[in-house]
């Protein structure tokens, strides 16, 4: 009999959309994806240089299981210097990917019958992490008017003597959305009068919009401190997502069991990535901040083009690349005799008809939301929303 645990697991439908999206366009269909969670920039030169200039050198071995020195030290003084943290290299874990480092996190922490926290909507592979490492998600729903962030009083209802920790994301996937200061002291307190652990995932921390500010939890407070486990990872921000580097950074003590598991389950992370990596985030920054300019400009052009459209709503995104849309207004339409009675008959859909590939979130959470990625060039953008009006302007 094979693992009742794996048979629970989901498979990523993220994944899967933007594999059916390019499989049609080798096909030679002209598919417009919205799928995208990775910028289609180019990753920047002086990176990509600093990586062949490893392969040169011959620094293609095994490297400590946690990462090389220098790259860790290098996040330490990245997390001095952007968020006001201290931490030393023993504190931090270089892992293949956020992903991995969020696996990590969570084993480290968990055991059997353990509660975990996870507001919605929520990037869709917390709760599978979080049930590969034997413990139980707890999904707490919010609203349109709350901004899709969690509160205190929310919290409270959730909690019971199973809880372990929260799910943190800031700035959000999907929602874009970017927890204040007041809100995050409230989260903290919450936390630390109840020992919880906060998984805080700040992966598109860098990628903010109208000068709005990312404030890392861990930084408030000493004790908050303590019980915060960042996630973080140069996938995103500098367009890295192939490259799989991801870090952590938390107490000693879970860092120490971070590392226990990573040298059985994965050793190192990519020892030429690791390189690139130092280079990303110790060399000059100008390429991130051209990225942010594109992106709010597209942010800007898809969040009113859709907001001019017939049953579609959505609140701006703060930061990341994702425009969160609410469809419940087009349940019970038709197009060509097919009913939408939820997101995943919507993204079907819109695929087979008019070659347009969206995220329907049933999986984040909300089965009356999609996910449009703006991470695509302005023309794909511009192509797209133009089949997804035309689109809704024929529904009966």
């Amino acid at each position: 009999m094979l693992s009742s645990k794996a048979k629970t697991i989901k498979p990523s439908s993220t994944l899967f959309i933007t594999a059916k999206a390019n499989q049609l366009k080798a096909e030679g269909l002209d598919v417009i994806g919205f799928g995208a969670g990775e910028p289609d920039f180019d990753t920047p030169e002086h990176i990509k240089a600093a990586a062949i200039e490893a392969i040169n050198q011959g620094f293609t071995k095994y490297t400590p299981a946690s990462g090389i020195v220098p790259l860790k030290e290098g996040i330490c003084n990245k997390l001095l210097n952007d968020n006001g943290l201290k931490y030393n290299p023993r504190q931090i874990i270089v892992s293949n990917g956020a992903k991995h480092s969020l696996t990590n996190a969570f084993m480290a922490i968990l055991n059997l019958g353990d509660e975990v926290i996870i507001p919605a909507p929520f990037w869709l592979s917390y709760p599978q992490m979080v049930k590969l490492a034997d413990g139980v998600p707890v999904i707490v729903k919010t609203t349109k008017e709350q901004q899709y962030k969690v509160s205190v009083e929310q919290l409270k209802e959730a909690l019971n003597d199973k809880t372990k920790a929260i799910v943190l994301n800031s700035p959000s996937n999907p929602t874009g959305m970017i927890y204040t200061r007041d809100e995050l002291n409230e989260i903290a307190n919450f936390a630390v009068e109840n020992d919880l652990y906060v998984i805080s995932d700040e992966i598109y921390e860098k990628l903010l919009y109208d000068d709005v500010e990312h404030i890392s939890i861990a930084s408030l407070n000493e004790k908050i401190y303590e019980k915060t486990i960042i996630i973080n990872g140069v996938s995103k921000s500098y367009s890295m997502t192939g490259w799989r580097i991801g870090y952590t950074a938390s107490s000693e003590e879970v860092a120490k069991l971070m590392n226990n598991i990573q040298s059985h389950s994965a050793s190192n992370a990519n020892s030429i990535a690791q390189k690139a990596t130092i280079a990303a985030i110790t060399g000059p920054q100008e390429c991130v901040d051209k990225m942010v300019v594109e992106f709010k400009k597209r942010r800007d052009y898809m969040f009113d083009r859709v907001e001019g459209m017939n049953y579609l709503s959505a609140i701006k995104p703060q930061g990341a690349f994702y425009l969160f849309i609410d469809i419940s207004e087009l349940f019970g339409k038709t197009f060509n005799g097919k009913v939408i009675n939820n997101a995943d008959d919507l993204a079907d859909i819109l695929l087979e008809e008019e070659c347009v590939a969206i995220i329907p979130c049933n999986d984040f959470g909300y089965d009356d939301h999609i996910r449009l990625s703006y991470a695509i060039s302005l023309e794909q953008i511009e192509k797209g929303l133009d089949r997804i009006e035309s689109f809704l302007n024929k529904l009966q």
